[in-house]
């Protein structure tokens, strides 16, 4: 029988249909309930507004970079997580597939997004270094906290949801072409064949939302005794 507490991700190209604003409640936040939860929160502020001075209103090149980042924490948290459980001879509860299915979501947005941002080489060094400096510390972090570590995501999340929305925004404006979606969103989420930059933004809005609700839970157990 399985486990009603355990929390999956579902995959978004499933709920493509399903992807009411208020449902996903798009200004959701989490308030900091420790010094752990204000210093992820703080850490994610900061990382924001790096991220607002490099890509002020390029959000399709903020995207690809900041995607490169999204998809570590997954990787590290199901490779700790696997590693905890052999060590402890248990049960993951869920986690594993969960964590790593949400990696390979987010390396998704990534080939989306490069299929229609073409970023500079300058850029692409970006996220050598960035990368490299954010798998190292999440490690640590995940070692040391992994409570902290899924609050950060959580709270990493929420700021992908407003940028994305903003995305949407300048969209809506005109300010940035809505050009057609690469065949590979299409196949991914199970689009229309007609569909465009708009739809492939949205659900992918719809992936971050997701992302910051397990994040948050998976910490939210974590500190309440729920999990190992």
């Amino acid at each position: 029988m399985s486990d009603p507490d355990r929390t999956r991700i579902t995959p978004s190209r499933k709920i493509y249909e399903h992807l009411d604003e208020a449902s996903l409640e798009l200004e959701k936040h989490y308030t900091p309930g420790g010094a752990s939860d204000r210093f992820a929160m703080a850490m994610v502020k900061m990382l924001r507004f790096i991220a607002d001075t490099f890509f002020a209103k390029r959000y399709g090149n903020r995207a690809i970079v900041l995607e490169t980042v999204a998809a570590v924490p997954g990787m590290v948290g199901g490779t700790l997580q696997h590693l905890k459980c052999l060590r402890r001879l248990c049960d993951d509860e869920g986690w594993i597939f969960t964590l790593l299915d949400e990696a390979e979501n987010e390396r998704m947005h990534l080939m989306a997004f490069m299929e229609i941002i073409h970023p500079a080489w300058y850029e692409r060094l970006i996220v050598v270094i960035v990368q490299a400096i954010f798998y190292n510390a999440f490690f640590l972090l995940y070692l040391i906290s992994d409570k902290t570590a899924h609050r950060l995501v959580g709270y990493f999340e929420e700021e992908a949801v407003i940028s994305y929305t903003l995305y949407l925004q300048r969209i809506d404006s005109g300010d940035e072409e809505n050009v057609p979606a690469p065949q590979l969103a299409i196949d991914y989420w199970g689009l229309p064949e007609d569909a465009r930059l708009r739809e492939v933004v949205e659900v992918i809005r719809a992936d971050e939302v997701m992302h910051r609700d397990t994040n948050h839970r998976f910490a939210d157990r974590i500190a309440a005794g729920q999990h190992y």
